[in-house]
């Protein structure tokens, strides 16, 4: 059975991450292995954007 392991990330709307620093992330992550499977975003207080990501386990019977 396929098992998966996640990782949380957090970009803050504080005007220092630009869409490019978080495309250079995602792409990063994305060479590593690590697919996004949903983005929360909220503009109220300035929270930013949260992502979730997974990729499948390499470990054979890994529990996440």
């Amino acid at each position: 059975m396929k098992t998966f392991e996640y990782e949380i990330l957090n970009f803050p709307m504080t005007g220092k991450t630009s869409l490019s620093d978080m495309r250079e992330t995602l792409n990063a992550k994305g060479s590593e292995g690590w697919e996004v499977v949903s983005i929360s975003s909220s503009e109220f207080a300035n929270v930013g954007h949260t992502v979730f990501l997974k990729r499948e386990s390499t470990t054979i019977g890994a529990t996440a």
